[in-house]
């Protein structure tokens, strides 16, 4: 059993952080930042993220952007301050690729390893430690990991090297998006046709159609349910990352670029913080119609 450091107890850590004490690891937490009363009274809280970094063998960072990664690395009351030689750092955000690679670089010269681990599977998949997890980072370090991302998903796959985790996981966010545009634009459609979108919806299930966006986001939309879930703000950060590689390759992403437009066009409109499937008021907005 191992000696793990968690930072970043939200909507998913909290649930991933959970499973590991399931498993019968014992969890250190930074106190600075909100720990659910559930692992306040399981986890060991400490003061600093430097604080976690002295406790743990391994620790696990897990919040929203680059610049907070920054912060729970770098800062001065950082993991790095507590690092000695042959821990491990895995950051299981969704963040720059390119930004890992420095920050991998950085803790490799404090003698530590690094993997960037981000997932997909949202919250239900957080909580039944279903994630699909996405690794960057060098062989040894990912098997030394397994045993752990096995605590917290099914689909666990090595891509390359620090930084192909989080190429791999921009690519996901890539399909999803326009996967809910493409469900969006038929269930509305259907529905200004005059045919009953949540009929057409499970209908589709039994089709080439198909897909677990048409199941879980679909059914969203014509429910209306959009509380999060995963925040539009949230995937316009990935989002934003995928155009912004593609500048640098010198790519064209023409559907990305359309998706990432709708998503503004719900944050305009106070959607910052509904889930992703919420794109369809998008389309809603600008065709005056809704789904009924």
């Amino acid at each position: 059993m191992a000696n793990i450091g968690f930072i970043g107890l939200g909507i998913m850590g909290a649930h991933m952080a959970r499973n590991l004490i399931k498993g019968g690891h014992t969890l250190f937490v930074n106190g600075a930042y909100t720990v659910p009363d559930d692992l306040r009274a399981s986890a060991t809280v400490v003061e600093s993220s430097a604080a976690v970094a002295r406790a743990a063998d391994v620790i696990i960072s897990m919040v929203p952007d680059t610049p907070d990664v920054r912060n729970v690395l770098f800062a001065d009351d950082g993991v790095a301050k507590g690092l000695t030689a042959n821990k491990l750092v895995i950051d299981m955000s969704s963040i720059s690729p390119l930004d890992t690679q420095a920050f991998a670089k950085d803790i490799n010269k404090l003698g530590c390893d690094y993997l960037d681990a981000p997932v997909s599977g949202g919250e239900v998949g957080a909580r039944e430690a279903t994630l699909t997890i996405m690794v960057g980072g060098p062989e040894s370090a990912f098997e030394r990991a397994k045993p752990l991302f096995e605590l917290m998903g099914k689909n666990i796959t090595l891509i390359g090297d620090n930084g192909a985790g989080q190429t791999c996981k921009v690519a996901n966010q890539i399909i999803v998006a326009l996967n809910i545009e493409a469900v969006a634009e038929a269930l509305l459609f259907a529905s200004r046709s005059g045919a009953d979108p949540e009929r057409v919806r499970r209908a589709l299930m039994g089709g080439f159609a198909a897909s677990r966006i048409l199941e879980v986001h679909g059914e969203r939309m014509t429910k209306r349910t959009f509380d999060p879930g995963f925040r539009i703000e949230l995937h316009q950060k990935d989002l934003n990352l995928a155009l912004d590689g593609a500048r640098k390759l010198g790519l064209a992403l023409p559907h990305t670029a359309s998706a990432q437009q709708l998503f503004s066009v719900c944050a305009a409109h106070g959607g910052k913080t509904w889930d992703h499937s919420g794109l369809v008021r998008a389309l809603e907005i600008m065709s005056n119609a809704t789904l009924a």
